[in-house]
């Protein structure tokens, strides 16, 4: 099985049972969103944390990013970088499983100019803490839980001198009270 991502040129394949966003349509517009806050550049280092098959890594180097995706399945890491040698994008992608919500696992990632994360409900407050000490310009947090959201939010703008530029949602089960949040994040 697979998805299209024909503004990016991408082709993205999954199994049943791998985490994807149901909303094929709704998916597009995050991706289009949460590219036009990050506004990756060619040769730019960019992070994709919680990165899943590829979703956002793939069309973020498909702007000339370098990019490295990071994820806590190594199934998931899997696939990743099958789907970005599929689509021709092996030399700019590179993947790593971590676990994200261990403090040392990511006190030892790599520094980024830029980070794209899109964490599980449970946020990611362990990775936005260890920003402080490899601050990223700009960060894109994608979010299904407001209060996670917040939480961490809270930690960049009140602990790590970021500023909340840009914030809103997308309505990725219409009817329903889950929404899919984007908040833009930028260094002071």
């Amino acid at each position: 099985m697979h998805y299209v991502l024909p503004e990016h040129g991408v082709r993205v394949a999954f199994s049943p049972t791998d985490f994807t966003q149901v909303n094929h349509a709704v998916n597009q517009l995050l991706i289009r969103s949460a590219l036009s806050l990050l506004a990756p550049e060619p040769g730019e280092q960019v992070a994709d944390y919680f990165c899943g098959l590829g979703n956002f890594t793939l069309p973020i180097a498909r702007r000339g990013a370098r990019v490295l995706g990071v994820e806590g399945s190594a199934v998931l890491v899997e696939h990743a970088r099958a789907n970005a040698e599929a689509n021709g994008l092996e030399d700019a992608c590179r993947f790593e499983t971590a676990d994200l919500f261990d403090v040392e696992a990511c006190a030892a990632l790599s520094p980024a100019d830029k980070v794209l994360l899109d964490p599980p409900r449970e946020g990611a407050v362990e990775l936005v803490k260890s920003f402080a000490s490899r601050p990223p310009r700009r960060i894109v947090y994608v979010s299904c839980d407001p209060a996670t959201l917040a939480r961490d939010s809270a930690v960049l703008v009140h602990a790590q001198s970021y500023r909340l530029t840009s914030a809103g949602i997308v309505n990725m089960f219409p009817h329903t009270s889950h929404v899919e949040s984007i908040a833009l994040f930028e260094r002071q």
